[in-house]
């Protein structure tokens, strides 16, 4: 399927790895004109840069200038904004909700719902002026399935998934396609790496980090495909959404998450 998305002016936020990593390399092979930042450029992501067009901004989002930095970038090089996807984002689990300081708190919310308010009242005047295009989010399953040891990711993630249906209804009627994909337990940096949510879990579970992902989770959670997500197959999603392909898909939530949400 031909997405249209050759020479699309494309500003991703948390590029670097992960399920970001692949959206950029997804955009990048349609021929779009890639603008991606992350706090350290990547060698995965510095070799897109060598193979496509792909402009790697190394931003922290989550500071208040950091957003509006990188869709300035974009602007600078291409002289515009078709597409923004709003992918950066952290979380980490605590042993109680009463535990998590202020601090904590808003650091998480920076990232995870700050980052896309300003990285989108930064692009859409662009993308309006433009003539219209997209704005896709990955929110997360956690948005509807709110965790204690998550408490703060979570509730963030919810208040990411209402914000962006806000901007469907205002912004949809200016020729602006604005969607979410809220994305299950993903094979990702942010449960495989060295310390991260895996071997956390694994060691509760007095297994490996690799069986846990591998067999122990998808059990656990109930995944009707038996197995954890590739971030590939979450950035398939994102570039169907941002594509005209999906022209009149508006204000939806998508979830990827290999059958483990229940619902009707």
């Amino acid at each position: 399927m031909n997405l249209n998305l050759k020479n699309k002016v494309v500003v991703v936020t948390g590029g670097s790895k992960g399920i970001g990593l692949s959206i950029v390399r997804g955009f990048a092979e349609e021929g779009a004109r890639v603008v991606a930042g992350s706090r350290t450029v990547s060698g995965e992501l510095a070799a897109l840069r060598d193979e496509f067009d792909v402009i790697p901004v190394a931003v922290d989002l989550s500071h208040p200038d950091g957003p509006a930095e990188l869709v300035q970038a974009a602007i600078d090089a291409h002289g515009g904004v078709d597409i923004l996807i709003n992918n950066v984002g952290a979380g980490a689990p605590t042993p109680s909700i009463l535990g998590v300081e202020d601090a904590e708190w808003q650091h998480i919310f920076d990232i995870n719902l700050f980052s896309a308010v300003r990285a989108t009242r930064a692009a859409m005047p662009s993308i309006v002026t433009r003539g219209g295009g997209a704005v896709v989010t990955v929110s997360s399953l956690n948005s509807h399935l709110p965790s204690a040891s998550l408490v703060h990711y979570s509730a963030s993630k919810a208040a990411l998934s209402s914000y962006s249906k806000a901007l469907a209804e205002e912004f949809g009627p200016q020729g602006v396609r604005v969607n979410t994909v809220s994305p299950g337990p993903v094979r990702t940096p942010m449960w495989t790496a060295p310390g991260a949510f895996a071997d956390m879990m694994a060691a509760g579970a007095g297994t490996t980090a690799q069986v846990f992902m591998d067999e122990v989770l998808p059990q656990a959670m109930g995944v009707t495909t038996g197995r954890v997500s590739e971030p590939e197959e979450v950035a398939d999603i994102v570039l169907f959404l941002a594509s005209e392909r999906a022209g009149n898909t508006m204000g939806v939530d998508y979830i990827v998450d290999g059958g483990m949400h229940k619902s009707i």
